[in-house]
């Protein structure tokens, strides 16, 4: 769709819908239409992959911008266009309900109507709230199974006898008594345990004084159990406000995640979370994610704070704050705080936002749905998924004992029976480049062609020098895939080619690396690199060890008298050559741990020996 082909646009607020074949694949709000929905057509930006392929483009004035934004979140959950962010697994979220009866119930539901009932919630998954309930359902006498609305029953039933219901549907029940205990569980459901937990502890003491020693001990097991429940640790404190919500977001290319803590009564009594999708690879800012948080959860919240913190600014946060004003009927303020306690809270908030985006990441990975291959095809431009990759990396200590491992990855695991390690032919000193090319030439020329399958991506431990000498070995070779580089300082992917490692695959010409990447270091394509660079670097430097260890055992160092396996070692952490031994003082060598002035002596004696007999 071009510019040129919208409709006359009013400047006014409203909602537009951008639309290819009828469905919408993105919509937005504006305070101005027309020139809201200009920017979307500007060099240069993200808009770019909506626009062109959009076919029709409709547009929806209200009132004021308030009007608009209440819109907007209404058709986003309706249609769920593709360019917009969007929850994973959005749906009707789980309340609980106290209904609106003499002897109100607590049921689950997953719809608020105005009915006069008391809801609360969104919880984040039915398992949430139905552990919730049934914790309140042992704890507090509400009638549980005697219908909606309340039926009489002939006899009571096995909760009252356990003490577990007043039996309101008996006609047992006072109702003065009821409602305390109605007015119990909103406190605790609202985040007031303090004056619950306070009243209980009088009655039980005044059933204690009483000599009701049964009832004594059901509010002792009552005190107990909202105490487990809702905490009497006082996690975060706030100087003046007491009652809060305060929000975490975290973003790893198109995953994010954001986290809501409840901090009522001056501690934290509650956290929900949900894990986004479709944040366009990176490109939407934090602010974005906090929004579409906002916009999912504060619509549906039945209970508005007045304060909300936000770990990042968006351009709608104050038409937020009027709405929810109106909604709750007083001053609801959305802000970022920068200095103070409040920042405290909001880091708490980030730092879980952070690990639990980690910990849903690590979930997909196990799963074999790794996000990092879909993450490199996009961020590489590579033609597929990446499915299998190789990596490589040389490993040398002074020019002794040169080798390199090359290491398959598949999707994302690691496959350990294919890995393979390479001595480096014809090299006396170290040449990491020489060193890269020869192991890339035997894996893609040797045996080792026919063996195995030819990788999706080739990725080589190291720099532009690095990559270059992989990129001559495979043409050479007459070999073509895709290579990358991963530079340990900064975590550079370093990318061969003008338009990166896909280019060469689709010319075939002169190629040299042309220009470096940094990525978010939790962004998922990154996340897969490292953990294939590490696995290679380990991999080579464990062989370079082994072969070391094994060449030291057979050095002139075994001949030194009275000289162990501890004393040699430290000489060799000390001395890199037997010439720079040589060369030390007595003193010197007698500084080394486990060595003494008559060890360090007799080691002297030895090497001038040694060397007087050793010809010229």
């Amino acid at each position: 769709m071009h510019f040129d082909d919208l409709p006359v646009l009013p400047a006014s607020p409203g909602v537009y819908l951008f639309r290819k074949g009828g469905t919408p694949i993105y919509i937005g709000k504006a305070v101005n239409l027309r020139s809201r929905v200009a920017q979307h057509f500007k060099a240069g930006g993200k808009s770019g992959k909506f626009t062109a392929l959009a076919d029709q483009l409709e547009f929806i004035t209200t009132r004021n911008e308030v009007e608009a934004l209440v819109l907007e979140a209404n058709l986003i959950k309706q249609h769920r266009p593709h360019y917009n962010v969007l929850l994973k697994d959005d749906k009707h979220y789980p309340f609980l309900k106290l209904t609106n009866e003499a002897f109100p119930m607590l049921v689950v539901t997953r719809r608020v109507l105005k009915d006069g009932g008391s809801y609360y919630g969104p919880y984040p998954d039915a398992g949430a709230v139905r552990r919730v309930k049934h914790l309140i359902d042992t704890m507090f006498p509400l009638r549980k199974n005697s219908g909606l609305p309340l039926q009489k029953k002939p006899r009571p039933c096995l909760n009252y006898h356990m003490g577990r219901c007043l039996g309101p549907c008996i006609g047992a029940a006072d109702p003065e008594a009821y409602g305390r205990t109605v007015e119990d569980v909103k406190a605790l459901l609202e985040g007031r345990a303090a004056p619950v937990i306070a009243r209980l502890k009088g009655d039980m003491q005044g059933a204690a004084r009483g000599q009701d020693f049964e009832q004594a001990a059901r509010l002792r097991d009552r005190v107990q159990a909202v105490e487990k429940l809702f905490g009497t640790e006082q996690h975060a404190y706030v100087s003046d406000e007491t009652e809060l919500d305060f929000l975490g977001a975290a973003q790893a290319g198109e995953y994010a995640m954001v986290q809501l803590f409840r901090l009522r009564g001056g501690r934290v009594v509650g956290r929900d979370k949900r894990f986004l999708t479709d944040a366009e690879g990176g490109e939407s800012n934090l602010g974005e994610i906090v929004e579409a948080f906002v916009q999912d959860y504060y619509t549906q919240a039945t209970h508005v704070p007045p304060l909300i913190l936000l770990p990042a600014d968006f351009e709608d946060a104050p038409v937020w704050s009027a709405f929810l004003s109106e909604k709750a009927g007083r001053r609801v303020e959305m802000r970022t705080p920068k200095r103070g306690d409040k920042v405290d809270l909001v880091d708490m908030a980030q730092r879980n936002a952070q690990t639990g985006l980690e910990s849903e990441l690590a979930l997909l990975e196990r799963r074999g749905d790794h996000p990092g291959l879909d993450a490199l095809r996009e961020v590489l431009a590579l033609p597929e998924r990446p499915w299998r990759i190789e990596g490589y990396d040389n490993s040398n200590l002074f020019g002794t004992n040169i080798v390199s491992g090359m290491v398959v990855f598949e999707g994302g695991r690691a496959r350990r029976g294919e890995h393979r390690r390479f001595k480096v032919r014809g090299l006396e000193h170290p040449d990491d480049y020489t060193a890269m090319k020869q192991t890339i030439s035997r894996r893609f020329t040797g045996s080792l062609a026919d063996k195995l399958p030819l990788p999706d991506l080739v990725l080589i431990d190291g720099g532009r020098g690095q990559v270059n000498a992989a990129l001559d070995a495979l043409k050479e070779a007459g070999v073509r895939v895709p290579v990358v580089g991963l530079a340990k300082r900064e975590e550079r992917i370093i990318l061969p080619g003008r338009y990166g490692a896909q280019w060469w695959l689709e010319t075939g010409s002169e190629v040299g690396v042309d220009r470096e990447l940094l990525l978010p270091h939790a962004h998922p394509a990154l996340r897969v690199l490292i953990g294939v660079r590490d696995e290679v670097h380990h991999y080579a430097v464990s062989y370079h060890r082994k072969l070391r260890g094994q060449d030291m055992l057979r050095s002139v160092f075994d001949d030194l008298p009275g000289i162990g396996q501890k004393r040699r070692d430290a000489l060799l952490e000390q001395f890199t050559s037997l010439e720079d031994l040589a060369a030390a003082p007595v003193e010197q060598i007698a500084r080394v741990p486990g060595m003494n002035l008559r060890a360090a002596q007799s080691v002297k004696d030895f090497l001038m020996q040694r060397a007087s007999r050793t010809p010229a």
